[in-house]
């Protein structure tokens, strides 16, 4: 879709005419890159049913090549707008999942986290950081405030802990935060039940054991530092009693292509390997996985929250912001040793120390996301809050890459 192009939109008064239903208000997704999507969409089952609202789609100023995020927004089956039209109009609700695109456009904007909350991220200090360097989590003055305003009409954290954080970051916006507990970790709970289901959907028979592999982005995640990660892994697992499931960041697959990928890991699809599309199957794969290895990532924290026995495939240098999830999965998960036999580190570790730790960290509220989150968004709209229970959804079926 050209930045030329003009759609008909439900949103704007241009095209009234065409409308069935008039008088609605009007919910826009903004959708950058998958990553924030996936997080997006956890939000709008909130939102169903309610016939005074037209939900619309917008990719905020591209700035990547990769063209999977327009197949992404294009596959909900929503209206999406070209971001020069969508930047004309005006919303009674704009849903973000990043700070990009959020100036420019007008209506009440709803900012959450695309990971594990604003304030969970490792501080990474650049090679050329001077003295005056501190670390960016998600929460300072130079991402919410443009202009002396904050940028967004409410900020939605995930523990009370970010809270003090963005009163030390950022004091101008602690009027705006609200806490809601973590919506994915809520998904991920209400998932556990049907297991098996998510199980069949992978291939997994019953006599064998899932292990999940995932790597976040950069050089120094797991699949940075180790190329042949997937290579050694099914090396070492007997296939008659496992089964290796591959995720990735989704940043690994825009930078370096799916065909780029698929090259690099041919010889692991060959010999097994399930290798997960980026568009979100990595909580399916997570509630049917029996072992988790990975890194400093969100997927890995998840993992430790939810009760799977995790294997860190990292060296232990990573500067980690001290209390977050990574940081307690670093401190208290075994390390993977690739000199030595992979099967007996998958079962060592207690699991249910390392998940009692983490899941306090990974939410304040659990299990109330939802709840409040449709709170908030209703009290945006100007709407009274629909009377009908909060939509319990357990997380879609994974998608695997086909070989």
């Amino acid at each position: 879709m050209t930045e030329l192009s003009w759609v008909r939109s439900p949103a704007g008064s241009r095209d009234q005419h065409w409308a069935t239903r008039k008088g609605v208000k009007s919910v826009l997704v903004m959708i950058p890159y998958i990553v924030a999507g996936n997080r997006l969409l956890d939000l709008l089952p909130l939102l169903e049913a309610d016939h005074r609202l037209q939900v619309i789609f917008t990719i905020p100023e591209p700035w990547e090549s990769w063209c999977a995020t327009d197949d992404f927004v294009a596959a909900q089956g929503g209206v999406v707008l070209p971001w020069a039209q969508a930047r004309r109009g005006e919303y009674d609700l704009v849903l973000a999942a990043s700070q990009r695109g959020i100036d420019e456009v007008t209506g009440p904007v709803l900012l959450i986290p695309h990971g594990g909350g604003f304030a969970q991220y490792r501080p990474w200090r650049p090679p050329d950081a001077g003295h005056g360097w501190s670390p960016q989590v998600g929460l300072g003055a130079g991402q919410l405030m443009r202009e002396g305003r904050v940028r967004a009409d409410s900020i939605v954290l995930v523990h009370d802990r970010e809270m003090d954080v963005l009163a030390d970051a950022c004091p101008q916006a602690v009027p705006a935060a609200i806490v809601a507990g973590d919506i994915a970790l809520d998904r991920l709970t209400a998932s556990l039940p049907f297991r098996e289901h998510y199980r069949r959907g992978l291939g997994v028979p019953a006599d064998r054991r899932l292990v999940m592999v995932t790597s976040t982005w950069s050089d120094r995640s797991a699949y940075g530092r180790h190329p042949d990660l997937f290579e050694q892994v099914l090396d070492e697992l007997p296939p008659e009693r496992f089964q290796v499931v591959g995720v990735l960041h989704p940043q690994i697959w825009s930078h370096h292509s799916l065909w780029q990928i698929r090259s690099w890991l041919a010889d692991s699809l060959r010999a097994g390997l399930t290798l997960l599309r980026p568009e979100g199957s990595w909580r399916a794969a997570l509630i049917a996985a029996d072992h988790v290895i990975g890194d400093y990532g969100s997927v890995t924290g998840y993992a430790a929250g939810i009760g799977k026995p995790v294997l860190l495939a990292v060296n232990g240098t990573q500067p980690l912001l001290p209390g977050t999830p990574s940081a307690v999965v670093a401190e208290h998960a075994p390390r993977w040793d690739p000199g030595s036999p992979l099967v007996p580190q998958l079962f060592c570790g207690d699991t249910a120390d390392v998940a009692t730790r983490v899941r306090a960290l990974l939410s304040s509220r659990p299990g109330e996301a939802a709840a409040i989150l449709r709170t908030e968004m209703y009290r945006l709209l100007g709407l009274t809050e629909p009377a009908r229970a909060i939509p319990v959804s357990p997380v879609r079926m994974a998608e695997v890459l086909p070989c």
